[in-house]
Parts: structure tokens; sequence; C-alpha cells
């Protein structure tokens, strides 16, 4: 038995050689951060500029509160108005300001995510649900400070400003004088607080969401190719996720952000000012545009990100 032994090891063991060498090649590849920074913020820069006029209309009706009277009576009739009185390109009014800002937004993101998440890969370069939750939350607070709300404060009273009788801000380096001569730097941020918990929740719940749908479909193979559609499909289910999740930060950020905000002592008193003069249908207003835009905004960067990473690794040799 002991020769047949013998006689049969030298068959096995190329055998388990090779699955030896194999196994390295299964560990997923990590992505550079410095990788990370170029793809998100070209990707944030070609994905606003095709999703914003329902940002646009999302931010006019979350502005248009209870306590006076409406001035739209919906989605279509918000569209309408604004051709109306200004065009289709009142439709863009405030595109400079996010357009500044998403690029650096988006590079911001998905660089932390990736510094982060290559520290909290296991030995197989997979990266578990939870850590993704987490990863997300950090580059989220990350974008918010950075530049989500200098960017988001701007965008709104740019917004807001429009359905004044006498519009005030020429343009983006006009208004940002404006704002900062008046208000001092400080203006510029305002909603901060609202701005980190709701920026730090959507990554959260997006990258959550991404890295299980991820993980679930590649199953074994962490270095299993996904189809740009299929990245697509995931990223539309993340970013809905997202807004079921956290519409009503995103309302009391838009609010604390509005050239109504010195109504609002803090955060929390926004919150309890909406409630009690506007009830909880208040805090989901503008879901439906908000919907529509986010789905078809994480879609597509998520789709972009990944296929000039895919770019990247080809003309960028980090390893």
């Amino acid at each position: 038995m002991q020769d047949k032994g013998t006689f049969i090891n030298p068959f096995l063991r190329p055998r388990c050689l090779a699955a030896a060498a194999a196994a390295p090649a299964g560990k997923a590849k990590l992505t550079h951060p410095g990788k990370a920074i170029l793809a998100g913020g070209i990707a944030g820069g070609i994905e606003i500029c095709i999703t914003f006029p329902t940002e646009y209309v999302k931010t006019q009706l979350q502005l248009d509160e209870k306590a006076n009277p409406p001035k739209f009576r919906g989605i279509t009739d918000c569209v309408k108005q604004t051709v109306q009185g200004h065009g289709v390109k009142g439709l863009y009014r405030g595109l400079s300001s996010l357009l500044y800002g998403s690029i650096p937004k988006s590079a911001v993101r998905f660089g932390v995510f990736e510094f982060l998440s290559n520290h909290a890969k296991d030995e197989s370069g997979r990266l578990d649900s939870t850590k993704g939750l987490l990863c997300g939350l950090g580059a989220g607070v990350m974008e918010a400070v950075f530049v989500v709300c200098p960017m988001e404060t701007v965008k709104v009273k740019f917004i807001h400003d429009q359905t004044s009788a006498n519009p005030k801000y020429k343009g983006f380096y006009h208004g940002v004088r404006e704002i900062v001569r008046q208000q001092g730097i400080r203006g510029t941020y305002q909603g901060l607080t609202a701005t980190v918990l709701k920026q730090g929740s959507n990554q959260a719940i997006r990258f959550y969401v991404m890295t299980s749908l991820k993980n679930w479909y590649k199953g074994d193979n962490p270095n299993k190719a996904i189809n740009p559609l299929l990245t697509g499909a995931f990223g539309a289910i993340a970013g809905a996720a997202s807004v079921f999740g956290n519409t009503p930060l995103d309302v009391i950020k838009t609010r604390m952000q509005g050239l109504e905000a010195h109504k609002y002592k803090s955060t929390l008193d926004c919150a309890v000012k909406i409630l009690r003069n506007e009830g909880v249908a208040a805090f989901y207003k503008g879901t439906v545009p908000r919907l529509g835009r986010v789905c078809l905004d994480v879609a597509i960067v998520f789709i972009i990100y990944e296929e000039v990473v895919k770019v990247l690794n080809t003309v960028w040799k980090t390893d």
C-alpha cells in the first residue's frame, strides 16, 4: 500500500502545486486611490450635466413651503412655469455651482472609499457589506465637509433666488462673492450638520447596497467581471434605497441652506418646525423627482467610474 501511495503521489503533487499557484490569482485587485480620484471626478462631471434638471425641480418643490401659498402644483407644473418664465435654460439655473462641485465631490467620495476599503478588505480582497457601509459613511462625511456643504449652499441660494421678484445673483462668481461678502465663509456652510448627516447616510446606504449586490453576483470569484448594464442596475437600486432612507434629511438640509434659513435656530429646530407647521408628509417633499434623479445619477456614476478605472488600469500601472 505504501509503494502504491508513493506511485500515485507524483500525479497528485502537480495538481496540488497548480492549485496553490492559482490561489493568489483569485485575490481581488485593489483600486489605487489616485485612480479612484481621477475616475470619480470624470464620472461626477458627466453625470451632473445629464441629470441636473431633475435636481432643479426637486429643490424648487422642497422650497415651496406649505406655510406660504404653494407656487407649484407638482413636478409638471414646476417644469412648465420655469420654462415659460425663463426658457429651457431656466432648468439649468445653478448648474455651474453644482458642476464645479460635482467633480471634486465624486473625486473625494471614491478616493476616500477606495482608500478605506483597501484597508478593510480581507486576505482575498473581498469587502463585506458591513465594512462597505462604514467605508461609505467615511466617504460621505469627507465629501460633505470639503465639497458638498459649500456647493449645495450656493446651489440652493441660486435656485431660491430665481423665485424672487428681483433676482440678485448675476452668475456663479458674482453669487459666491455676494454670499461671502454679506455672510462670510460661514455663509457657504449653512446646514453643515444636516449635510454631514445626509451625505454620510447617503453613501453608507449606497455603498452597503452596492457592495452586497456585487458580492452576491461574484460569489466565490472576486475578479468576476460585471457587465456595465448590470452595474447600472445595481447603482439604481442603491440610489433608490438611499432616497427612501434619507429624504427627510435632504429636505431639512435644503431648508437650512435656503434664503430663509434665518428662520431656523438649528438643524433640530428646522425639523421640529417642519413637523409642527407642515406635517410628516413635508419630510418627503420632492421624493419623486429626487428618486428619478438619484437612481439615474448613481447608475451613471458607477458605470462611468468602473469603465474609467478599467481604462486607467491599462495605462497607469500601480501594482
